[in-house]
């Protein structure tokens, strides 16, 4: 595998001579200040990636190329979006960009209810807890018709627990839920979201798919002539929130994708972390089964339990079989003669970094372990495959 991090641009509190550092070849990045729906030149995206050359690193995976709701709604502008977003595909690829990153979750592309969920260790841990989560939609946010998504008893539970929060922990919660997006220093507002909200109210999970698989037989033929690989991120997590469908959570959403659009560019981004929440995805089996289109890999585990909670565990913890799924990954790229980049994602804050501000999940010396655990997990899979 090629060993990259994350790194969110020069506001990013992790810099790149510490990706470096940490064992990496390159980084996966964006061009975060572009406004979504807005063509990405070459003139940027050569600043960028040399930027990232002078520091002794490469970048040729693209995380992320954002989708506009436009296009997920195929409303407004969204026929200028699509055009604009295939004249980006062009550039990147004019720049020697190889892979493009994107996902088509309405409006908010992850959800945690605690950013610094105390572990036994002492270190911090992004967590779901479906109660909070509840009482946030419902009592909080007080979504229109929210009451409809849960049973009697779920609601009555998270009007408990929210009558034993403080007033403090009720405005964590507020917040937290309302995290603005990875790479943002910027929160959504209840207005906002509620205004967003309402602009999915028809748009169903059948609609939502289709809409996406209209958006991929536009756009898959451009990065295929280009010889760009398209890598969709699956929904964080792989269920329903807020009302908003979720239609890339499972082995049978990725397989319907990829059948609308047939083609080598349309692949996946397989994150063990958001496929794993859900105990029926197989995800070795998936490997196996989708691995001539995963193009880019996200490598976490997460801890889930029978009430719908889940947090991120240790890279080599968790319900991931870390073992059978990055031994399924070596045996794939024997097949494929290649080595497809991966990131470790979400390590735990830690050590001096508990004393940081950084993106959350995104910490430096978390992931630097989760980095070293793989690797060294690769290396023994490796040598016992050769053996």
């Amino acid at each position: 595998m090629q060993h990259t991090m994350r790194w969110y641009g020069p506001s990013d509190p992790v810099p790149l001579s510490h990706i470096r550092q940490a064992g990496c070849s390159g980084v996966v990045t964006a061009l975060h200040h572009v406004p979504v729906g807005e063509v990405w030149t070459i003139d940027e995206i050569e600043k960028r990636r040399n930027e990232i050359r002078n520091a002794g690193l490469d970048w040729t995976v693209i995380e992320s190329l954002p989708v506009s709701e436009d296009i997920k709604r195929r409303t407004g502008h969204f026929r200028a979006h699509i055009e604009n977003y295939r004249a980006s595909l062009r550039n990147v690829a004019a720049c020697g960009l190889k892979v493009v990153t994107y996902n088509f979750m309405p409006i908010l592309d992850w959800m945690r209810t605690d950013l610094v969920y105390p572990m036994p260790d002492g270190s911090r841990a992004l967590r779901f807890e479906r109660l909070a989560f509840i009482a946030f939609d419902v009592f909080l946010l007080k979504r229109p018709g929210a009451e409809t998504d849960y049973s009697d008893d779920e609601i009555a539970a998270a009007r408990q627990r929210l009558d034993k929060m403080s007033p403090q922990q009720r405005d964590k919660l507020f917040h937290t839920t309302l995290q603005g997006l990875p790479g943002s220093d910027e929160h959504f507002t209840p207005e906002q979201i509620l205004s967003a909200l309402e602009l999915y109210r028809d748009i169903d999970a059948r609609t939502l798919k289709e809409h996406l698989f209209e958006f991929l037989r536009e756009v898959v033929p451009t990065a295929d002539d280009a010889g760009l690989r398209l890598a969709i991120h699956p929904d964080d997590p792989p269920f329903p929130l807020l009302g908003l469908p979720r239609i890339v959570s499972t082995e049978k959403d990725a397989r319907e994708l990829l059948d609308s659009a047939p083609s080598s560019a349309n692949g996946l981004c397989f994150c063990t972390g958001s496929y794993g929440v859900r105990p029926d995805n197989d995800l070795a089996g998936m490997v196996k089964r989708l691995g001539d289109n995963i193009h880019f890999i996200h490598l976490r585990a997460t801890r889930r339990d029978g009430a719908g909670n889940f947090y991120e565990a240790d890279h080599l913890d968790g319900d991931v079989d870390m073992y059978d799924v990055v031994s399924e990954i070596v045996d794939l790229e024997g097949r494929r003669n290649e080595s497809i980049p991966m990131r470790p994602d979400h390590g735990h804050q830690m050590l001096d970094d508990l004393e940081k501000t950084t993106y959350p999940g995104y910490s430096g010396i978390g992931r630097l372990r989760g980095l070293a655990e793989i690797r060294g997990l690769e290396l023994g899979i490796r040598r016992n495959k050769a053996s």
